[in-house]
């Protein structure tokens, strides 16, 4: 009774001292279930006690005061979690639960309606403060300001103007380089003279980047290094690229590369030449408006030539005001946010959030252009924003556990993470835990110690690396979903909803409906089928490809992504599937497997086999049925002997055949990332009476992936070792 009659009695002095906290407690019926007059009449009993005791009273309730006002606080979302996107009647689709009336959103601010309008504003937010910025080893960042990259653009654009180039949405300028400050001046010189930027990335290949010049007219390439002008330089010797006439490079260059140009017919510059002539010859800016092209973005494709995304200003703008709207509550973008910048600007994702900082005025530091030397970066920048992809997570997930290097220390870690792990459930998220003081603050000083929101995209996330990872590094990671098809995500995670495996509600800026994919058993009667999208950031067509844009658009203008998607009971959204057999692994590339398959297939000694990879995963493995004739005379060939049965056990003989594969592929010109890794070899054939082959001799990719799920989480595992 003591006990209870002290902590009742520090309650009443707390609510007689503060009329904040009284209406807390209230509000919590006095944090003791007690009612208001039960704690009159204990006002009366302490009132007739001792000075002494009151003034212990009076401590237990300083005490009790402190802890209330410094207690971690939840996160409060902005709708209910358990309703986070409803229906639509008229279109069929599902619209975010934080739109305006049924409103989809084409902009949040109103000064901000192109991307040329949206630097215009961070330049006037932010006072002129630093935009830009760059470092070398072991120096610190150097920054331009909001004025200098403005001013820089502005004499890039009249340059380009006094030269011959259109100030008009079908003049088309090529960028060819890493991220770096030159990248987003070449971008706003573009926008400020109502010019198309696009973009050209190495993973192309040389082959994709000739088919980008030609089919969109491109006359002008601004590149970072002499090494990405001699490989235009090599197209145009070859007479595949007649419209090329200018290179300007952003680095120095030498005689050669000049002779080499002059020799093929191409005029090569340095940027600061082309912004000294622009400055000579200066014009004022001409800016785009909405509906103008901003950027034809070539998606890496997977059979065949790329295919060029045409995303206008008003497309981009509506895309980054749904990201907006979706956390302004909580998260707000402002002047004193940093962002690193290493995933490739030729992708969108990243353009995108890079796009919501400049545009309220904060800054944009970029990596070395090392990824080995991206932690020395972080440090160095301390940023504010990551935006990552599911490879990177997986690889500081890895390491993390790498040096929790016994049993002990393992468990520990666990359980470190499910004790904060449960406070972030409840919606706190903090850094000043006592679990991150003795646990995780290495963790989050090696990513610079001030990051408050962490954005993931590109391919889903494993649900066991997104728990943890929240629970480690103390901020905000949200999960995004998309394609470049609607600029780059059509769905976003809640904040306060930090569950994992979903990709959250649909974007204020869109709708999204699930279709009937009969032929795969899924119905949107169900719950389940492809996901399509509808809005103000989906795309206006490929370029020049009025059938692929027919495939995709479809007449009411939904936008058919080939994901395979699952309503869940709270209104979010979970990628289930593809509807053709094409995935992204952990990087965000794109693979067809049928593609794979048909190389390798013509290595002798296989007669059948299975190209396994999935979103979660960085790379890919193998599933080979030699052929029982050919295998063991080509085994001998190779110096190895024995049956059938034994040899497809025999270790040496998979590497010869796991040499051969890869051979073959590369004779064929796949990437890196299309080559498997390690294969299982199996003994027995696929075919229709063990349920792994259609009655048109058809791989069932569904089923040999759960019939092979052992090998291939070993194979898994065996990588990882």
């Amino acid at each position: 009774m003591l006990a209870f009659a002290l902590v009742a009695g520090s309650v009443w002095i707390v609510l007689e001292l503060s009329s904040t906290l009284m209406e807390r407690i209230r509000a919590q019926e006095l944090l003791l279930g007690l009612q208001l007059p039960e704690l009159g009449q204990l006002g009366q009993l302490f009132r007739s006690l001792p000075a002494s005791t009151l003034v212990g009273l009076g401590a237990l309730a300083a005490m009790l005061a402190y802890w209330l006002a410094t207690r971690p606080r939840a996160i409060t979302p902005p709708c209910d979690l358990r309703h986070q996107s409803e229906q639509v009647e008229e279109s069929g689709g599902r619209q975010s639960m934080l739109g305006d009336d049924g409103k989809l959103l084409t902009h949040y601010h109103e000064d901000a309606k192109t991307l040329y309008e949206a630097f215009q504003r961070g330049l006037h937010v932010s006072g002129n403060g630093p935009c830009l910025g760059s470092r070398l080893p072991n120096q610190p960042y150097k920054w331009l300001s909001y004025k200098e990259v403005t001013t820089r653009a502005e004499h890039l654009g009249s340059g380009l103007l006094s030269q011959g180039c259109l100030p008009n949405p079908d003049q088309f300028i090529g960028v060819f380089a890493q991220n770096r400050p030159e990248w987003l001046i070449s971008e706003l010189a573009c926008y400020t003279y109502s010019m198309v930027v696009v973009p050209l990335y190495d993973t192309l290949g040389p082959d994709a980047i000739r088919y980008i010049i030609n089919i969109a007219d491109i006359s002008t390439v601004i590149c970072d290094k002499p090494e990405k002008a001699k490989v235009l330089l090599g197209n145009v010797e070859r007479g595949e690229t007649p419209g090329l006439k200018r290179v300007i490079l952003m680095d120095p260059f030498g005689l050669e590369l000049s002779d080499q140009c002059e020799k093929c017919g191409v005029h090569i510059q340095a940027l600061k030449d082309v912004e000294a002539l622009g400055q000579e010859h200066y014009r004022k800016p001409m800016p785009p408006r909405p509906e103008d092209l901003s950027i034809v973005c070539f998606t890496s494709g997977t059979t065949g030539n790329p295919k060029g995304v045409m995303l206008t200003h008003g497309n981009v703008v509506a895309d980054f005001s749904g990201f907006i709207k979706v956390t302004d509550k909580v998260i707000f973008p402002n002047q004193d946010d940093v962002l690193i910048s290493f995933l490739p600007l030729a992708h969108m994702f990243e353009r995108l959030i890079e796009s919501v900082v400049y545009c309220h005025g904060g800054r944009i530091g970029f990596f070395q252009g090392d990824i080995r030397l991206l932690s020395e970066d972080m440090k160095a920048l301390r940023p504010t924003i990551f935006p990552v992809v599911p490879r990177l997570l997986n690889r500081m997930y890895d390491k993390i556990f790498s040096q929790a290097n016994n049993p002990v220390k393992r468990w520990i870690l666990n359980f470190a993470a499910k004790r904060k792990g449960a406070e972030v459930s409840s919606g706190v998220i903090r850094s000043d835990s006592i679990w991150d003081k003795i646990f995780f603050s290495k963790i989050q000083a090696s990513l610079g110690g001030r990051l408050r929101m962490i954005i993931t995209g590109a391919a889903p996330t494993s649900p066991n690396v997104l728990s943890f990872l929240r629970a480690a590094l103390g901020c905000q990671v949200y999960e995004a979903y998309g394609q470049t098809e609607c600029t780059a995500g059509c769905t976003f995670t809640t904040p306060g909803d930090w569950t994992s495996g979903h990709v959250g509600a649909p974007l204020p800026c869109n709708l999204i409906k699930l279709v009937d994919v009969p032929e795969k058993n899924y119905f949107a009667s169900k719950g389940e089928g492809e996901v399509c999208v509808k809005g103000p950031n989906v795309f206006k067509g490929y370029l020049k490809d009025p059938v692929k844009t027919a495939e995709a658009l479809d007449a009411d203008d939904w936008l058919h992504t080939g994901d395979i998607g699952q309503w869940l009971p709270n209104g979010t959204l979970k990628i289930i599937d593809r509807k053709k057999h094409i995935f992204k692994l952990a990087q965000g590339e794109y693979i067809s497997p049928e593609k794979i398959e048909n190389i390798y297939s013509r290595s002798e000694p296989l007669a059948q086999l299975y190209v396994h990879g999935d979103s979660l995963q960085s790379c890919l493995v193998g599933i080979v049925v030699p052929d029982p004739e050919v295998m063991p005379l080509w085994a001998q060939k190779k110096g190895l002997g024995g049956c059938y049965e034994d040899l497809c056990k025999n270790a040496e003989l998979k590497k010869a055949i796991l040499d051969d594969m890869v051979h073959l592929g590369k004779a064929s010109g796949l990437h890196s990332f299309e080559q498997v890794k390690d294969i299982y070899i199996h003994s027995e054939m696929f075919s229709i009476e063990n349920g792994l082959l259609t009655p048109t001799l058809k791989a069932k990719r569904t089923e040999l992936k759960e019939y092979f799920k052992l090998e291939i989480d070993q194979l898994y595992n065996n990588i990882s070792i």
